[in-house]
């Protein structure tokens, strides 16, 4: 593949100001946007048509230069309140078009500007529809993206660096996004009369394991009466259990599981072992099912968009979900005892999990990211009435 195969026509009054190359050493010219410099990590595609800025917040994106599919990226400039976190998140961005201007009544900037604050670093100018298409032929392939006002690169030491990247596959990344020390959660979900709100009759304790939570999830727990502690992904089973909690929830993040295992999976094992209710997503539903005896294998190319139809099994409806992963749990290796409850109707994947006989549960989607209908929102009331059954 060459450059010019993924490379939007330049305007010849314009001088290209970065590019993106990939480890094969493709090399595709565009114009650089956000923070000027150089970011590398693994190039994967999202074909959400909204939700950009919680997105690029999300820190299970990290290690990640998102290819977003949607052309008009920008559009609802950006807020200080549809972050995911003020952490790590996303390694980059690139983009077909020039980021457009806000026109969104809760605008409070330009998406460059933002860009620039966070020091995210992208490109605009490429032919994302036929990058993606290279990615679901191909594979993620690792990339690095260089800005620079002069356009002034050395093309072969940006190859050298993106093919050197070590990639996903052996990397724990949760240690980097995860928090360092416990702390208190009590903001509610955003309502157009008043923004975010505050819980302050919680009837039950939450302890949220932070592989790479997101805030929204935290809120969706909170606004069901939950007082949260958040502890860092390290956090021993007798930290957890001091905390004397009613329910344990195991949160998303990047990397691969089976490497963040090393030091999460026994402490997720005391967990099911303690009967206290557990609930995970995303990274959290792929350590329990290693905790259970289940393997996990990187996926081709991922799942990461707002319009995954996936299957709840038990009651046949078709929720249309959002998700970000590029591991899954492979369902031959599942052992006995554990149902598969939710299943992809892309491509077959497993989707949700659950111990015969306690109160356990996972999903490999985000049921708190609500893409138009609020389809998955049902499994934090799911968690809340286990927990509360067993009071």
């Amino acid at each position: 593949m060459s450059y010019s195969s993924i490379t939007v026509d330049l305007n010849k009054e314009r001088t290209a100001t970065a590019v993106l190359v990939l480890g094969d050493g493709t090399v595709c010219h565009g114009f650089g946007i956000g923070a000027v410099g150089e970011t590398v990590g693994e190039v994967c595609f999202n074909t959400s048509m909204t939700g950009y800025q919680e997105s690029l917040t999300d820190p299970s994106f990290a290690g990640q230069l998102i290819t977003f599919t949607f052309p008009h990226i920008g559009n609802v400039g950006f807020n200080d309140e549809d972050i995911e976190t003020s952490g790590i998140a996303a390694n980059g961005l690139i983009i077909r078009a020039d980021i457009t201007e806000p026109a969104n009544w809760r605008a409070t900037g330009h998406l460059d500007e933002w860009l620039k604050k966070r020091n995210l670093t992208g490109i605009a100018g490429i032919d994302t529809r036929r990058l993606t298409h290279s990615i679901r032929k191909a594979g993620a392939p690792n990339g690095i993206i260089a800005y620079d006002v002069n356009g002034k690169f050395d093309l072969e030491d940006l190859a050298r660096k993106a093919a050197a990247w070590p990639g996903l596959e052996g990397m724990d990344l949760a240690k980097e996004v995860s928090c360092k020390e416990p702390y208190d959660w009590t903001q509610t979900k955003w309502n157009i009369a008043g923004g975010y709100g505050t819980q302050v009759e919680w009837k039950r304790h939450i302890v949220a394991v932070d592989y790479g939570v997101k805030n929204n999830i935290l809120r969706c727990l909170a606004s069901l009466g939950c007082r949260i502690t958040v502890v860092p992904a390290t956090a021993s089973f007798d930290e957890i259990m001091a905390l004397k909690p009613d329910g344990i929830f195991l949160a998303n993040g990047p990397g691969d599981p089976a490497a963040t295992a090393e030091y999460a999976v026994p402490v997720i094992r005391q967990c099911v072992d303690s009967g206290t209710p557990t609930f995970g997503i995303c990274l959290g539903h792929q350590m329990l099912a290693l905790a259970l005896g289940a393997k996990t294998i990187k996926m081709h190319q991922g799942h990461r968009g707002a319009n995954q139809p996936v299957k709840d099994l038990a009651t046949g409806k078709v929720e249309i979900t959002s998700q970000n992963h590029g591991f899954v749990v492979t369902r031959e290796s599942l052992p006995a005892g554990i149902i598969e409850t939710h299943k992809s109707l892309f491509d077959g994947v497993v989707e949700g999990l659950r111990i015969d006989g306690k109160p356990v549960f996972s999903v490999q989607y985000h049921p708190e990211a609500s893409p138009g209908p609020q389809d998955s929102q049902y499994l934090f009331q799911r968690f809340i009435d286990l927990v509360d059954a067993h009071a």
